[in-house]
């Protein structure tokens, strides 16, 4: 009698050892065509979208990080960027945006509509001018058809009091047939709480804001809105706050941290992967 069950055990242990076996093979043969790609770049924020050969960076990181966003670029045979996203112009966003402007192809450039005072900004200026590239101003919703998947850059249409840099981010919408992806720059609270008020959509994946520091709409921008996967680009040096982790906890949305390394986030407009 003490054995009347170690045949059934065998069983289910051999059907989930199958199932185990058939849920890879399907998540191998899986067409994740569309990749978003988040460098290592500590407390900034540089990442590329590809699809077929077209590329999409949404800022460039610290001047520091520009030998290997090249270097990548040439691991990846990466000659021309469709668009270049500068989100706002503080150091850990437009850092290496003068390098990347240098060494290859940039077809077009947006830009968020607060200039600010710095080597970094003055450079990356002085590379546009160099190209002949005019950047154009972001102010409200601009739209853009990348392949077949489709972007809305959010542009702030005023300057706000506090935190002007922070709060002029370009916050960008990417929709990719049945997954939507959003990413905040670093909006602050007031700039979220616009963005709130205008925004209703569901979206599977966020780019947390400003680093992962603590944000009070944070929690009025994840609720209800389906998210499941969430990046925090922080460092070891600049941790996120616990709070905001407690948020992210809260709604059970599953979050990476750059910190930890590189990440991939793949999709085939259906499913996402995140590798790290």
């Amino acid at each position: 009698m003490k054995y009347r069950y170690v045949v059934p055990v065998i069983f289910l242990v051999f059907f989930i050892f199958v199932f185990l076996i058939l849920k890879k093979q399907v998540d191998d043969n899986t067409n994740y065509d569309f990749k978003i790609h988040f460098f290592d770049a500590g407390k900034a924020d540089a990442i590329i979208l590809s699809k077929n050969n077209k590329y999409i960076m949404i800022d460039t990181g610290e001047e520091s990080l520009g030998d290997e966003i090249i270097s990548y670029f040439n691991k990846n045979n990466i000659t021309k960027l469709d668009y270049l996203i500068i989100t706002h112009f503080d150091k850990d966003h437009v850092g290496s945006a003068s390098k990347i402007i240098d060494t290859i192809k940039v077809e077009n450039v947006l830009e968020s509509n607060y200039p600010k005072d710095s080597i970094y900004y003055n450079n990356y200026r002085n590379s546009l001018e160099n190209k002949n590239i005019e950047a154009k101003v972001i102010s409200g919703d601009y739209e853009i058809e990348f392949d077949d998947i489709y972007l809305i850059v959010n542009g702030p249409y005023t300057i706000y009091d506090k935190n002007e840099s922070n709060n002029s981010s370009l916050i960008v919408s990417v929709i990719y047939k049945d997954n939507k992806f959003l990413f905040t720059g670093d909006a602050q609270n007031q700039r979220l709480g616009d963005f709130i008020n205008d925004n209703n959509d569901l979206y599977d994946f966020l780019k947390v804001p400003y680093h992962g520091n603590y944000l009070k709409r944070l929690d009025d921008l994840v609720k209800d809105r389906g998210i499941k996967y969430a990046v925090i680009t922080s460092s070891k040096e600049k941790l996120e706050d616990m709070r905001t982790i407690d948020t992210l906890n809260n709604y059970k949305i599953k979050y990476y941290l750059t910190r930890l390394g590189s990440i991939d986030i793949l999709s085939d407009g259906e499913k996402i992967k995140i590798v790290q």
